[in-house]
């Protein structure tokens, strides 16, 4: 089943409580939030702080990236703000199957994201310990990049080793996906959208999502 994660990337950050209810009532099936720090990415967005204030206002799952460069320091705050899942980098963890660990024994959803630069064969060994991988198809800390042609490979290499290996694993994709750029990653075995400027620049959100749907 393919679900999107509308971005809150690309809101509107001075009204992020009218732009959650926007993505809430679209039938989106998750909120992807986007946590950069200023040294892993150059951006600064939030922190477990605002998740926190934010969480009352929806019912969807918050699909908390981690773009930091010491995640072990914020996974806890960000658990206990509400984060219903945590992904962070592997080129930012310097231990990263007891930060994964980490993440599990608080009760939240693991997820190890990789850069375009990265080869994914970096993460194969670990896919049994994690919920989700998370492919960028652009580099990470801007929103409203092109997605980069060739990310979908990467995507086909996991999914083919998880099935090999009987694994049920989430495989996100994040940049430049649109009503185009879903028919090169789902097939490639991507099953989580992340969806941001294409879908706050939408006159119809609830359309935009489900024509994603349709053209998968």
């Amino acid at each position: 089943m393919i679900k999107i994660a509308p971005s809150i990337l690309s809101a509107d950050f001075s009204c992020l409580r009218s732009d959650l209810k926007k993505i809430e009532t679209s039938g989106a099936d998750m909120v992807h939030l986007d946590i950069m720090d200023g040294h892993f990415v150059p951006p600064i967005t939030i922190g477990a702080i605002v998740v926190k204030a934010l969480r009352p206002y929806s019912r969807l799952p918050f699909d908390t990236h981690l773009m930091v460069s010491n995640p072990d320091s914020h996974i806890e705050s960000f658990a206990e703000a509400g984060a219903d899942s945590i992904t962070i980098h592997a080129e930012a963890s310097p231990n990263l199957e007891e930060s994964i660990a980490r993440i599990k024994r608080l009760g939240v959803r693991a997820g190890v994201s990789i850069s375009p630069e990265t080869d994914e064969k970096v993460i194969l060994n670990i896919l049994d310990k994690v919920d989700m991988v998370l492919v960028m198809t652009v580099h990470p800390g801007y929103g409203g990049q092109k997605y980069i042609d060739g990310m979908e490979e990467k995507v086909r290499h996991i999914r083919n080793t998880a099935d090999r290996l009987g694994l049920a694993l989430d495989i996100e994709v994040d940049g430049g996906i649109n009503a185009e750029t879903v028919k090169k990653v789902v097939p490639a075995g991507a099953n989580i959208l992340v969806t941001g400027s294409a879908f706050f620049n939408s006159r119809n959100p609830a359309e935009f999502i489900a024509s994603l749907k349709r053209a998968v």
